[in-house]
């Protein structure tokens, strides 16, 4: 599975989110940024990335994930 795809599968789920991927064999780093994670704690947020690609973790095509997500005021912050 490449980056399109986990990009397709994680903005179908959460629409108006800007989602980047980057992918090492089957380790994804997946990091999404949208006004939906906004007051939510840091589990709720990955899980609301897991979820997204949940069949792919379950049957090995994801082996491992690394979801990473923010507000966009916490992405800026985070840019400098």
């Amino acid at each position: 599975m490449d980056a399109a795809e986990v990009t397709k599968l994680v903005e179908e789920a959460l629409p108006g989110c800007e989602v980047q991927v980057q992918v090492d064999g089957t380790h994804y780093m997946v990091v999404v940024v949208g006004d939906v994670f906004e007051g939510l704690p840091t589990i709720k947020r990955q899980q609301m990335i897991n979820k997204a690609l949940f069949q792919h973790i379950m049957d090995g095509t994801i082996h491992a994930l690394h979801p990473r997500a923010f507000t966009p005021a916490e992405w800026a912050e985070r840019q400098g």
